[in-house]
């Protein structure tokens, strides 16, 4: 005998009320968050950093970090100054529109026992011991008296983009030793540094005042801590425009608006003179020679309708249509000379971004020093402005890891002023880019001008 089912009416569904909807979606807000950083550690934007040296930024970006050393340009002849520019400028030449370049200049502070100690020479036990000893002596005293504990050291970062860590592994190390040659040829010392000396590296920004860094590879998987626990500082606070809170201490990042018509090559080190902490970084990254030609093209000819705007308003005002606005004049001709250079030389486009931190114990401290650095600036007719409400973009992309978090949508705007490095003819600096109302880019040629 078969048995019936009975069909049973379905329940139509129940409407949430309005205080239902509301505290459905507080909770859902509660756990997924709104996806600003909570911890110091969320600040710092690496995914891993390799023992190799490595660092996945994220799935498809990746960087390596070169430190290298000081040279004897400025008590150089002439001669030999222009040939270490030179080499120089073929390392720009070098990078291409698929390699981001970041220079970093960083001055701070060291634990001054630890610093001490490696300028002693141990003794062997000879007769020369005695000598050692005072030796180690004179130095130490020198140290004592000479740069307050700073020390001064240099890194060039390069970034690249790849499918895999295995792919962009080989691409980093090919292009670390095609750049450690260029290093070579200018007779300065350089190497690849591993991972363990980039989060030392990351630590002394983190901690200005020369905490030692511990740090072992093996500690990782028995803690369950990641690489940045070792090197985050204690706090990060971003709650005012210009300035932010650094463990206990006190930041704020600037960046370089130029305005000179030509700069000299010893503003760089005229910035790393000071005796204060100070963090100058320069993001280089390179324009595809066909798209640069195309694009000043493009703005030669917006000049020159805006040249025909302007003649059609003079001939319907009554005067000369040979007057024209000293500036569309002056931009018109600088697009046309840049486009030639780009076309008829060696030389290449290059987008500049130049970025200042400051780091103190105080915030009066922390304005003298920045007002020290801007006067710096002004001495080479350039202004150094804080950024607003940006200093946590700047402090990421004042790390030595190859990322520029600002200007990320800026795009171009005309080829404006020409800046030539002084004392050469292997750089041209010009433009000034459409974006943000108080940041600018800079865009340079990099490359042997022929007569």
């Amino acid at each position: 005998m078969s048995r019936k089912t009975i069909p049973r009416e379905t329940e139509k569904p129940k409407k949430l009320t309005r205080a239902q909807k509301k505290e459905i979606d507080a909770v859902i807000r509660k756990y997924k968050g709104d996806g600003k950083p909570r911890t110091a550690q969320a600040t710092i934007p690496y995914e891993a950093i390799y023992p190799d040296g490595v660092c996945r930024i994220d799935r498809r970006t990746f960087s390596k970090c070169i430190a290298f050393e000081d040279i004897s340009y400025q008590l150089a002849q002439p001669e030999t100054r222009t040939a270490i520019f030179e080499h120089l400028c073929d390392l720009y030449n070098y990078v291409d529109a698929s390699i981001h370049v970041q220079l970093s200049f960083l001055n701070r502070k060291v634990d001054p026992v630890q610093y001490a100690k490696s300028f002693e020479i141990t003794p062997r036990g000879d007769d020369f011991d005695d000598i050692r000893a005072e030796y180690t002596a004179i130095l130490q005293k020198q140290l004592a008296s000479g740069n307050n504990g700073i020390v001064k050291t240099k890194y060039l970062t390069f970034t690249i983009e790849a499918d895999s860590l295995k792919t962009a592994r080989a691409r980093l190390t090919r292009i670390g030793l095609d750049l450690l040659g260029y290093f070579k040829t200018m007779g300065c010392v350089a190497h690849v540094m591993d991972g363990q000396e980039r989060l030392e590296v990351l630590h002394g920004i983190f901690h200005p005042d020369g905490e030692p860094f511990r740090f072992d590879w093996d500690w990782l998987a028995p803690s369950g801590l990641s690489t940045k626990d070792f090197v985050a500082p204690s706090s990060l606070c971003f709650g005012t425009a210009k300035t932010f809170g650094l463990g206990g201490k006190y930041g704020a990042v600037s960046f370089l608006q130029i305005l000179a018509p030509e700069l000299s090559d010893e503003m760089l080190a005229d910035f790393l003179k000071t005796e204060s902490g100070i963090l100058v970084n320069l993001h280089v990254q390179a324009i595809d020679q066909t798209e640069a030609i195309k694009t000043i093209k493009r703005k030669i000819t917006d000049l020159d309708a805006m040249k025909i705007q302007e003649q059609k308003k003079a001939v319907r005002s009554g005067y000369d249509m040979d007057i024209l606005p000293s500036d569309l004049a002056t931009y018109g001709e600088d697009a046309k000379k840049l486009l030639n250079k780009l076309q008829t030389r060696n030389e290449r486009l290059f987008m500049l971004t130049f970025l200042v931190l400051n780091v103190a114990d105080t915030k009066q401290k922390l304005g003298n020093d920045v007002f020290q650095a801007a006067g710096v600036a002004q001495k080479y007719n350039c202004s150094l402005i804080r950024l607003d409400y940006q200093q946590e973009q700047g402090l990421v992309s004042s790390l030595p890891l190859g990322i520029l978090l600002l200007f990320q949508r800026q795009g171009y705007a005309g080829c404006g002023k020409s800046l030539r490095q002084a004392g050469t003819k292997a750089a041209t600096v010009s433009g000034h880019l459409r974006g943000h109302p108080q940041l600018r880019r800079v865009s340079f040629l990099s490359g042997r001008n022929r007569a």
